[in-house]
């Protein structure tokens, strides 16, 4: 099933499967978001 997270900055990030989409947001958090980071359970918990 399709997961997908809207950042605040206006990035809309969709992945096949929770881990997927863990691994876009975690790379997304690296790449826009320089020193912020969230846990698998944070991110999750923000997946619609």
């Amino acid at each position: 099933m399709t997961k997908s997270l809207s950042c605040p900055c206006g990035a809309n990030l969709v992945g096949a499967d929770e881990d997927e989409i863990v691994s876009l947001t975690q790379a997304h958090l690296a790449e826009a978001h320089p020193g912020r980071e969230y846990s698998r359970e944070m991110i999750l918990t923000m997946v619609v």
